[in-house]
């Protein structure tokens, strides 16, 4: 991609903000890239982060760490009431081209109607669930805590990764919410880095992945 645009290493080192020799060991395959350099790199390439998976994309089949999905987009599901939190973080998606879709349910109760097929959304299938959860633990009508809960203790959805959402790390709430299963927590306002430095531990690195034209978007729920 780099040949095609006709630049540099020296100037997509500069661009990225990243060191030559960095470049030079991930174009010759000898360095792991962070998902924070990936992005950083998408950016400077001004293309979006799965455009730069294609032939991984292609020689794995269809998708890179699929988990089973096959070539299809990941769903990604944020749970968030305050209105500001949300914006800040489909903002923060945006400008890191994040291009996954993802839905947002505004209160507990709507969460679990997403997730479980029920209420409005009994028409969507069992297998259109989403492949993350970001939740937030302060939530109208059905608690964050009740949620988690919910979503881990049924044989059909504890496979889902759940990240809480929080503003602090207070060790009461951190504590239940590891007793019920959540799989990690990012302190708000969460935004591409924070969620990448999750992704390692929840083996996430299928998040990055969709077919390169498809579009983002922001589903509200």
């Amino acid at each position: 991609m780099r040949n095609l645009l006709g630049i540099s290493q020296e100037e997509l080192a500069e661009r990225a903000d990243l060191h030559r020799t960095y470049v030079s060991d991930v174009e010759r395959g000898a360095r792991n890239l962070s998902l924070e350099s990936i992005e950083r790199l998408a950016r400077a390439l001004d293309v979006s982060v799965s455009a730069l998976f294609p032939q991984a994309e292609r020689h794995a089949g269809g998708m890179i760490a699929a988990n089973g999905h096959g070539g299809h987009l990941v769903d990604i599901l944020l749970v968030e009431h305050d209105a500001d939190d949300v914006e800040l973080a489909l903002n923060a998606f945006r400008k890191a081209r994040f291009t996954n879709r993802i839905h947002v349910a505004r209160d507990g109760a709507e969460a679990l109607n997403f997730i479980f097929c029920n209420g409005k959304h009994a028409g969507r299938r069992a297998s259109d669930r989403p492949q993350l959860i970001l939740l937030d633990l302060r939530l109208p009508k059905v608690s964050g805590l009740e949620v988690l809960r919910r979503v881990k203790s049924d044989r059909r959805t504890r496979h889902i990764p759940v990240v809480i959402l929080t503003i602090s790390q207070d060790s009461h709430d951190m504590a239940e919410c590891r007793r019920l299963g959540a799989d990690n927590y990012i302190l708000k306002p969460v935004d591409f880095q924070r969620l990448s430095r999750s992704t390692p531990r929840l083996n996430l690195d299928w998040v990055l992945v969709k077919p390169p034209e498809s579009k983002s978007r922001r589903v509200i729920v």
